[in-house]
């Protein structure tokens, strides 16, 4: 592979490690395989850790992994022609980044990400019928690096959107009912963390459960450094850190996402008397220009293009025009210890150590779920957010600046961050609403916060959670295991009688009269044998699709139109666990069912038909009936699908990797990856883990010793 100037770092960074010492890592580091192909990594340091977690990796997922670090090269067009020109562009830049950073890093997190390049490097070596024939073992620690801080492209995109008044997430427009399906599915979270004095043993629980496409990249591992790091979660493929949350034998974390405003728009004034300059501070000042050339595979032979970005010492520019310069301050800009601190954290003994780490400010976005074996819980909305001197300008405005009065120059301190510690009822929890409401007993004063943190909202899938453990019992790591896999559908619980009422109303026809008797012995759930579930859905997504279409309010809590459309009484702060409730207009809700009536028939034959014969893993081999259903109709299991030719759907994201651990001594957990260790269609760990997702069950966690030693199917020297 042609290794292109601009990525020359000092020797010492750059070249791989050659064949002996690599071997001589492989003799640092163990791995032992337990049940469902859990890698578990022993190795003498952070360097035989990483090489531990490179090798595995590549064992499991191959060319994916090789294909992310040559994305994070910014080479991908060398290989895949012009079509991968706007990854290079993106990358290009990090991978700069990266290069300068990495000798800022500390060294075991240098040691980390070079064992990572290392353990790549010699799987490829010992395998090189498995990779094109440009693969080649020369990755560094530099790209696993760059790999981690990922590229800003999106961001600039949208920016771009706000300035050009285009407004972001308006109301749906789906081109039919599977995509209106998949579009309320979304991205998501659950959590909780639960304190002693609500659990039988008299140790905290917790909860994490993220809802991401099943492509999203999760790993399970378990490394080990005696002495120095003993840590259980998930680690995202392509890097050796954690990046969403696990546990250590004193602690542990889940985050889940939430949506600060982290970056603003400012329009500068361009100076009417020179080309490309701007007003700033009385001055006239350069917008700087800066040109990259890339190659690309061109056939045969390689094309290159060049592209030109401007940037100024607030940031870049994303737009010019009508006598301004449009430039993005964000937070997070040029920030490379993500890594860094996220390794601090699982080498955290106790709450103090852990939230040093978080004071990095490294992680700018999530919210963080926390748990520890001395029986604190802990939540923090989590946001290295601007401490804004004006108001923000929101989607679609920019704001006027000429000096740097104007602009915001520090983050919101971190204590001042919403946050509860150890409250009263023993809880604390979050699915992705704003954090005022993470425990009823004691909820957060909205007034307390900034103007720009968002408002208090509070979703129906967060209902379903209260409902769940707002009280006073005290439950087992197993109830809390059965209580994640709850079927309810909590819009059920609002609009059903009111949805029976209205169709019987309308002196219905024979069909949809029987039809409503299905319903009405309907138990409100999305289990796999509930009958009436789709025929509810399936109602639920006409009655929205024919709302009057308008942006969402405030009080939407995530619909895709205006709640008041939908609902008689809409979500209100005064009455967050009762409220949406009823409907908004009950003709138009039963002319929806009658709708409903005849396509159910049509699309599956029959009104009864139980939810799982059309709801489906499929996954390798395994092909069974699951439960679960979309966040917005107050499903807890959340899950999106697919349509299928044949009009059934296939899970592709949602619940998938799930993890309950109390902090007893020993430690208990439990843990399921639904779509497996390995995305490799020959591989039994592939599909193993499919079908006890879909029974909605978990396997038991080997965090000990022993635990380990007696589930170990496997166990191996990597690269020897």
């Amino acid at each position: 592979m042609k290794i292109p100037v601009w990525m020359a770092v000092p020797a010492a960074l750059a070249m791989w490690a050659p064949a002996a010492a690599q071997a001589g890592l492989a003799d640092q580091v163990e791995i032992r395989r337990t049940a469902y192909g859990v890698p578990h990594i022993r190795a003498d340091n952070f360097r035989a850790a990483g090489f531990g977690l490179g090798f595995v990796q590549l064992e499991d997922h191959g060319q994916r992994i090789v294909h992310g670090l040559v994305r994070a090269r910014g080479e991908l067009a060398l290989h895949f022609g012009a079509d991968s020109l706007d990854s290079d562009f993106a990358y290009r830049p990090v991978h700069r980044l990266a290069a300068a950073s990495f000798p800022r890093l500390e060294r075991d997190t240098r040691e980390i990400y070079e064992g990572f390049a290392a353990g790549v490097n010699r799987y490829v070596e010992l395998h090189a019928a498995e990779f094109p024939a440009w693969v080649r073992p020369a990755f560094t620690g530099v790209d696993v690096h760059a790999q981690g801080m990922g590229a800003p492209g999106a961001d600039v995109r949208r920016f771009l959107a706000r300035v050009r008044g285009e407004r972001r997430g308006g109301p749906a427009q789906p081109a039919g009912e599977g995509a209106l399906e998949h579009l309320v599915a979304g991205d998501g979270s659950n959590a909780w963390a639960l304190a002693p004095s609500r659990t039988r043993s008299g140790r905290a629980i917790l909860l994490r459960n993220p809802h991401l496409a099943w492509a999203a990249g999760y790993y399970e591992a378990h490394v080990v450094i005696p002495g120095a790091l003993n840590f259980y979660g998930d680690f995202r493929l392509g890097g050796p850190v954690v990046l969403v949350g696990g546990f250590n034998e004193h602690l542990g974390w889940a985050t889940t996402n939430n949506a600060p405003d982290l970056e603003e728009i400012y329009a500068l004034e361009a100076d009417p008397a020179r080309p490309d300059h701007y007003l700033w501070e009385g001055a006239s000042v350069p917008v700087r220009r800066e040109t990259q050339t890339i190659e690309f595979a061109n056939g045969p032979g390689r094309g290159t293009e060049t592209r030109e970005t401007w940037t100024t010492s607030l940031g870049p520019v994303v737009h010019r025009g009508g006598g301004k310069v449009y430039v993005v301050k964000a937070a997070g800009e040029n920030e490379f210890r993500g890594g860094e601190q996220f390794l601090k954290m699982m080498r955290a003994r106790n709450r103090t150590e852990w939230t040093n780490a978080m004071r990095m400010r490294a992680r700018v976005t999530s919210n963080l779920t926390y748990a520890d074996r001395d029986g604190n819980i802990f939540y923090v909305w989590n946001a290295t957010h601007p401490a804004f001197p004006h108001p923000s300008g929101g989607d679609t405005a920019a704001v006027p600046a000429a000096r740097m009065a104007d602009v915001w120059t520090r983050p919101v301190p971190f204590d001042s961050l919403p946050q509860l510690l150890n409250p009263r009822g023993g809880y604390v929890r979050n699915e992705n609403d704003p954090p005022y409401l993470t425990n009823l007993h004691q909820p957060l004063d909205r007034a307390r916060f900034p103007a720009y943190f968002p408002e208090v909202a509070l979703g129906l899938r967060s209902q379903h959670s209260l409902e769940l453990i707002h009280d006073h019992r005290k439950v087992t790591l197993e109830d809390v295991v059965r209580m994640k896999h709850s079927m309810r559908m909590i819009l059920a619980d609002r609009v059903k009688e009111e949805l029976l009422r209205a169709v019987r109303a309308g002196q219905p026809a024979p069909e949809v009269a029987d039809a409503l008797a299905v319903l009405e012995r309907w138990d409100n759930t999305a289990a796999a044998d509930s009958r009436g579930a789709l025929l509810f859905e399936t109602w639920w997504w006409r009655y929205v699709r024919t709302a009057p279409q308008a942006p969402p309010s405030a009080a939407s809590v995530g619909f895709p139109v205006r709640a008041d459309s939908l609902f008689r009484r809409p979500w209100t702060a005064a009455d967050p666990m009762a409220t949406p409730h009823g409907l908004a207009d009950p003709t138009r809700a039963a002319a929806a069912f009658a709708w409903a009536v005849a396509e159910t028939k049509r699309k599956w034959g029959s009104v009864d038909v139980a939810w799982g014969t059309v709801h489906r893993v499929r996954h390798g081999s395994v092909d069974v009936p699951v439960g679960g259903c979309s966040g917005l109709m107050g499903c807890f299991r959340v899950l999106g699908f697919r349509e299928e030719a044949d009009g059934t759907r296939t899970v592709v994201g949602g619940d998938g990797w799930v993890l309950a651990v109390e902090f007893t001594r020993p430690i208990r957990a439990y843990s399921v990856l639904a779509y497996g260790q390995s995305s490799r269609p020959g591989s039994p760990h592939h599909d193993d883990q499919a079908a006890l997702f879909a029974a909605s069950r978990m396997k038991p966690v080997a965090f000990t010793e022993a635990d380990i030693e007696r589930t170990t199917v496997r166990r191996y020297r990597p690269g020897r």
